[in-house]
């Protein structure tokens, strides 16, 4: 739990982390999503930092420039960055933004007036000539960009040498969380989660990679010596749906208190974004345009590749029942709900879609959800 715990501080200690890294020097790009290749980010020198955007704190402050009825992760984004609550954005050198939806787009707009933005336009869908060669070309107009506003010159070994460190970073979480393919799991859900989320905070890649597994380690020994701590009962649970934050952790708080326990998390920076790599034996540019179009992120049409690993993770992880978690006015999340729902009948897997916000007025009618969800598995 101690070295759980130091992952769970990561984002609160990488405030001073970056500080040092930028007194020292070192540019901040700041990024919101994962379509901002960290390989290229890091290939320039530069320190890639996860912006602020999970939580009702700002939700307010946004609420002053953006409607109410659009997503909250794009409203607590903007109103991080306009009240400078966020230490990442205030240090970032430059913003890496992309078009993943509508409402994120027009939010990059605003963003523009505030820090120097660079908007990575990603294709509609992920299939065919046409839309790799688009995205290769925004990857090419990336490196360019993050040339110019940086003052550097990325070369393609430089791309190589990242993408190799963020291969093994990949294979090192993934060997973490397929700990969940265990049966009991060694440790709940929420711990799971906690350690993904702080990986994302910790910029010298190398001590994450030499963490992650020594933890992986200890918790294997642990578990082999002495048992989990997860009752045996306890029904295993995929979650899958829009970015997990900080505010919507309540759901995976009440679905292990309620007699389940999440064994896979499929939502962003979980195995969606870590189970596939990146090609070291192609030209860099387009290994990493392959890897990315391959997301399974729902603002791609078709949405197939979220479909297969959704159906693969319910075999590996004996999945119990399936819970999608969609935010509130995520449009593109909240019709895939009845592909995915289908994708689990197909399993003969219960389904369950829960939509929320980031508020907490909603956790005793979602308790009672799902309550009545796992009681019926």
């Amino acid at each position: 739990m101690e070295k759980i715990q130091e992952f769970s501080d990561a984002r609160r200690d990488g405030f001073l982390k970056i500080k040092e890294l930028k007194d020292n020097g070192r540019k901040v790009v700041g990024v919101y999503c994962g379509f901002a290749p960290w390989e290229l980010i890091a290939a320039s020198g530069a320190v890639s930092a996860w912006l602020c955007g999970m939580h009702e704190e700002t939700i307010p402050d946004g609420e002053k420039h953006l409607p109410r009825n659009i997503c909250p992760l794009i409203k607590s984004s903007y109103g991080f960055a306009v009240t400078d609550k966020c230490p990442y954005f205030y240090f970032s050198d430059m913003l890496i933004g992309e078009t993943t939806c509508d409402g994120k787009k027009k939010m990059y707009e605003l963003l523009g007036d505030i820090k120097p933005i660079h908007v990575v336009y990603i294709p509609q869908t992920p299939e065919g000539e046409d839309a790799r060669s688009l995205y290769k070309s925004e990857l090419l107009r990336l490196k360019d960009a993050l040339e110019r506003n940086l003052d550097v010159k990325i070369t393609a070994e430089d791309i190589r040498r990242t993408i190799r460190i963020r291969n093994e970073e990949r294979k090192a979480k993934r060997e973490f969380y397929e700990l969940g393919k265990l049966c009991p799991p060694p440790i709940w859900g929420f711990d799971m989660r906690r350690v993904l989320q702080g990986t994302l905070y910790i910029a010298d890649k190398d001590v994450e990679i030499q963490n992650i597994r020594e933890l992986t380690k200890r918790i294997k020994e642990k578990y082999y010596a002495s048992g989990s701590s997860v009752p045996n009962d306890a029904k295993r649970i995929l979650v899958t749906g829009s970015p997990l934050g900080d505010s919507t952790e309540k759901v995976i708080k009440l679905i292990e208190e309620n007699g389940g326990v999440v064994v896979c998390f499929e939502n962003c920076s979980s195995a969606k974004d870590i189970d596939d790599l990146v090609s070291e034996n192609k030209d860099p540019i387009d290994a990493l345009a392959e890897r990315y179009l391959t997301s399974g992120c729902a603002c791609m049409s078709p949405n197939r590749h979220r479909q297969s690993m959704i159906s693969q993770y319910i075999d590996e992880y004996k999945i119990d029942g399936v819970v999608d978690v969609i935010l509130q006015s995520c449009h593109t999340y909240n019709v895939e709900t009845a592909v995915i729902r289908k994708v689990a009948q197909n399993k003969d897997t219960p389904y369950m879609a829960i939509e929320t916000d980031y508020s907490q007025s909603d956790i005793g009618q979602l308790s009672t959800r799902i309550e009545a969800f796992i009681e019926m598995l």
